[in-house]
């Protein structure tokens, strides 16, 4: 129940799905809003404190998953040749933005050479800094990356929803439900 099998994912699996799909799309909304505060604005400084330390677990996170990903199974992938090609290859792009997204997240912040402190328990060092303009070019990537993260999330749900609504397979319940096999 816990770990993947051929048939269906594992609730480890489940639940870093979910609980990084609904923190990253929170971190993206976050990230708009903060750009619109004013210098005065009580969040002005929460605001990317929060941020900050939300990416920092979420990297850790997605460390976690993609190592947890290489050691266990995968389900079989269902539907036609091309969608199952359409959906690996969706979800290299998707672990892919998000690495992108979350390591120039890290660059912008460091890039002053302080680490970045995590909710006060404990700094993430700042190994790289001092680049030639780290903060911004890392702030355009970083931008341009979560705007394609959330299109293409988009697409990833639309794709599920498509399984569920229209093919009537269990795409969609295999990563609510461990106990769903491929049927």
């Amino acid at each position: 129940m816990w770990r993947n099998t051929h048939d269906g994912w594992g609730m480890i699996s489940i639940l870093l799905h979910w609980v990084l799909a609904v923190v990253i799309i929170g971190l993206f909304i976050l990230g708009w809003w903060m750009t619109g505060l004013g210098y005065y604005d009580p969040w002005y400084n929460l605001g990317p404190w929060w941020h900050r330390s939300l990416g920092m677990l979420v990297l850790f996170a997605t460390l976690l998953r993609l190592v947890w990903r290489l050691i266990n199974p995968t389900p079989v992938a269902l539907g036609h040749p091309l969608e199952r090609l359409a959906a690996h290859l969706g979800h290299i792009a998707l672990y892919g933005l998000m690495l992108v997204v979350l390591v120039s997240g890290y660059l912008i912040s460091t890039a002053d050479g302080k680490g970045i402190a995590v909710f006060g328990a404990f700094t993430v060092p700042a190994v790289i800094s001092g680049l030639p303009n780290q903060a911004s070019v890392a702030g355009v990537v970083h931008w341009y990356a979560a705007l394609v993260l959330m299109i293409l999330s988009a697409g990833h749900g639309a794709a599920a929803l498509k399984h569920h609504l229209v093919d009537r397979n269990s795409v969609l319940k295999r990563m609510l439900d461990p106990r769903v096999s491929r049927r």
